[in-house]
């Protein structure tokens, strides 16, 4: 895409995304990831109801009339994505890409965090770290990191090496070497990957760690379109696939099935959140019930 291009879309997907998070998420968002712990914000005058241990018997006594303390919950929580650019997230045959809709995802998490006063960062991967973006706030900040989910590509692979392949143990891994504080972290990928069962264990005990697996409906099942020339996109690797064959589609959509049932069963031993959400479906639907049954 032209420069121009980028800009066009990153404007179109921010008063979508914002909008959401504004009129949707925002209240949600606050209360299903709390701050650290409560500060002292100021004293006011006693009201029938207040709890007695908080009067402040100092400020009580100077002024002959009882006075509460008043204290905050200390809101700045730091929200990492961990989002997947491999070849894989290319791909999509009904309202959009897989990456299309990373970026949408990505886009509302970041409104979200930041209408909370919250620093967003990103871990850009796809087998390998691609690009890193400290966590910040401010709109200027959350723009580029939009830009980034639109435009970034994977870098360039070795020669034979084919596309770029999935490695969520590289990003899980990077995350724990370079954030040392709890973070809020969404892992957005459609999770063909090679294992990270033990990096996902070990990032869930340190963060507050949601998955959100991003998937079409046709790489569950495979269409019946006859003999067709297909390319496995992380590969790179072309052949000819009878999709009439029905042993062909069960192989198909059984390799799929054994692919997700690692990704529950790793996102249950560790502990950590796993949503689904598919190209043609409606993820404000999906956002909104977990928010609400946290």
């Amino acid at each position: 895409m032209t420069t121009a291009e980028i800009l066009k879309k990153v404007r179109r997907i921010e008063i979508k995304t914002k909008g959401l998070s504004n009129h949707i998420f925002a209240g949600e968002y606050h209360s299903t990831f709390k701050g650290r712990g409560m500060s002292f914000s100021e004293v006011r005058e006693y009201m029938p109801g207040d709890d007695v241990k908080f009067i402040d018997w100092n400020v009580t006594a100077r002024f002959n009339n009882t006075f509460v303390k008043v204290f905050e919950e200390e809101r700045e929580l730091i929200v990492m994505l961990l989002v997947d650019i491999s070849a894989s997230s290319l791909f999509g045959t009904q309202k959009q890409l897989k990456r299309d809709l990373i970026t949408e995802l990505g886009a509302v998490m970041c409104f979200s965090a930041t209408t909370n006063n919250d620093k967003v960062g990103v871990i850009f991967f796809s087998d390998k770290i691609e690009k890193y973006i400290p966590p910040k706030k401010g709109k200027g900040h959350i723009l580029r990191i939009i830009r980034e989910l639109i435009a970034l590509e994977p870098k360039a692979p070795q020669p034979g090496g084919g596309a770029e392949s999935t490695d969520v143990r590289v990003a899980l891994e990077f995350l724990n070497n370079v954030l040392k504080k709890r973070t809020i972290t969404f892992v957005l990928s459609d999770f063909v990957s090679k294992p990270y069962d033990q990096a996902l264990q070990l990032a869930a005990r340190k963060h507050d760690l949601i998955g959100i697996h991003v998937y079409d409906k046709y790489d569950k099942e495979m269409p019946q379109a006859g003999l067709i020339q297909v390319m496995d996109a992380e590969s790179g690797k072309t052949f000819w696939l009878d999709t009439d064959n029905k042993v062909v589609r069960t192989n198909y959509a059984k390799a799929y099935d054994e692919q997700q049932k690692y990704c529950v069963q790793a996102f249950r031993r560790s502990g950590a959140s796993l949503l689904h959400v598919r190209t043609d479906e409606d993820y404000v639907r999906v956002l909104q019930t977990y928010f609400k049954g946290r």
